[in-house]
């Protein structure tokens, strides 16, 4: 597979001096993502986890259920790597009705969707789900983020996304040069079932993609270290995800849903 990072030759500047050098940077890679032998989309992103990003896309798109893929066979080209996904033959009619082309730059979740109804469509109802966090765990949650991030340290230029329960703290993290890519690998990754017991943390801002992928997922909670848009609200509100921003070790903000959210001396109590 295709390395993640190398290093490469910059002149530095400071201290009022230039110095010689080298910093690592992130590898990013054209992926195409096909089903059944025909592209779907094509996207730019870290060349890493990425079965468990053709199962992320897949789910998240509303391409196809996990029971629904076949097979996944990561092929290496000349101009980046081919994600060969193959669909049971329903899921295969089904995708290839509303197939659309994603070309685009990294920072862009919607590039491609041909139609004001896709890229705005409404997200999924978040699953009923017992979990509550108090304060603390919420701060905890993003404290231990840090730790979790080996290619940020190391380029300061990856997003990653993580999965967080009480019982284990951070339990999986992905990281990408893309967000959405990022939490598509992490979706991949994890166990459905298993979504519904804890929080899903991120490093980016959230948008509406992003509350729409996070409720596709089936993650009650949502916190990240930046704010939402105004539009992210109101969608999440809508689709009963607690929606928690400018997360920080010392604090945060909840935007919606703050039932999930219980007092610390109610968790003594419990």
């Amino acid at each position: 597979m295709m390395e993640t990072h190398r290093p490469l030759a910059r002149l530095a500047y400071r201290a009022g001096a230039f110095r010689d050098g080298s910093r690592e940077l992130p590898s990013e890679v054209a992926v195409a993502l096909s089903y059944n032998g025909s592209t779907h989309a094509v996207m730019m992103a870290t060349p890493a986890d990425l079965a468990d990003f053709a199962r992320g896309f897949t789910q998240t798109e509303g391409i196809a259920t996990l029971s629904e893929i076949d097979s996944i066979e990561a092929v290496q080209t000349p101009r980046g790597i081919d994600l060969q996904i193959w669909l049971h033959a329903d899921a295969a009619d089904r995708q290839a009705k509303r197939r659309r082309s994603m070309a685009g730059p990294v920072g862009c979740g919607l590039c491609g969707i041909d139609s004001l109804e896709e890229a705005m469509r409404v997200a999924r109802p978040v699953p009923p789900s017992d979990l509550r966090l108090t304060p603390a765990q919420v701060m905890q949650a993003v404290a231990a983020l840090e730790a979790h991030q080996p290619l940020h340290d190391l380029t300061r230029a990856a997003h990653c996304a993580a999965f967080w329960t009480a019982a284990d703290g951070i339990h999986t993290a992905r990281e990408d040069v893309g967000r959405h890519n990022a939490l598509d690998k992490l979706i991949g990754a994890l166990p459905a079932d298993l979504r519904g017991q804890g929080a899903l943390v991120l490093t980016c801002r959230t948008s509406i993609d992003m509350v729409q992928k996070a409720c596709a997922g089936g993650f009650p909670v949502l916190i990240a270290v930046s704010a939402p848009t105004a539009a992210a609200v109101q969608m999440a509100d809508a689709a009963g995800l607690t929606l928690i921003a400018l997360a920080r070790p010392d604090g945060f903000e909840v935007f919606t849903h703050p039932d999930r959210i219980m007092p610390e001396d109610a968790a003594d109590v419990a």
